[in-house]
């Protein structure tokens, strides 16, 4: 059986391995093969590479190991039913190292104990879920709410397809810079390297 530790976090600026060693210790102390697999997206999103990569190689028995539950999901509702479906049909033992009831599956044989654990914890974790995706609702509702009271107005503008066409005209001849090409234009420079991106 292997333990497949999990970390995550949401952008590149953030340290998705803080966490690791602490968990890498937990592992150690129940004597695990361990995997690592550590991704920096963003928990509301159902599609992450990496943990789809850990559900691939995931074998019936394997333990599925998170530093807490916000870092395994922040989705909605029926997404995390989802997640929790695809663990489940793999037959992974979710284990949350700072939920402890989800520790005693690691050691547990007794089938009536393991029902009580599993119905337990299923309810703890869907509830720590709630609550992370409640946690991110309300820090991007208070986000738009700064923005607001800042007077900051998303511009809702749509490109400028007449120039995009210009600037890639300008693009393929290859005699401008694209400094150049953004005076011509009448454009900022990132927008000619975003047209150049495509």
């Amino acid at each position: 059986m292997t333990t497949r530790i999990y970390v995550r976090a949401s952008t590149k600026d953030q340290d998705a391995e803080r966490a690791l060693d602490d968990l890498r210790a937990f592992a150690k102390a129940i004597k695990a093969d361990v995997k690592e697999y550590i991704e920096n997206e963003s928990g509301t999103k159902l599609e992450r590479p990496v943990l789809n990569k850990l559900l691939d190689d995931s074998e019936n028995g394997d333990t599925l190991l998170v530093e807490s539950v916000d870092r395994l999901s922040r989705l909605s509702q029926a997404d995390f039913d989802v997640l929790k479906g695809r663990i489940k049909e793999k037959g992974l033992k979710l284990v949350v190292a700072d939920l402890p009831t989800t520790h005693m599956l690691i050691s547990s044989t007794d089938t009536i104990t393991n029902s009580i654990l599993h119905l337990v914890n299923n309810m703890l974790i869907d509830l720590l879920a709630t609550m992370a995706r409640l946690d991110n609702d309300k820090r991007r509702e208070r986000i738009k709410q700064g923005l607001e009271r800042s007077g900051y107005k998303p511009t809702g503008k749509k490109a400028n397809t007449a120039k995009h066409e210009r600037i890639k005209q300008l693009l393929d001849t290859g005699h401008m810079t694209k400094e150049e090409i953004a005076k011509a234009v009448d454009v900022g420079i990132a927008t000619v390297y975003r047209v150049q991106k495509g």
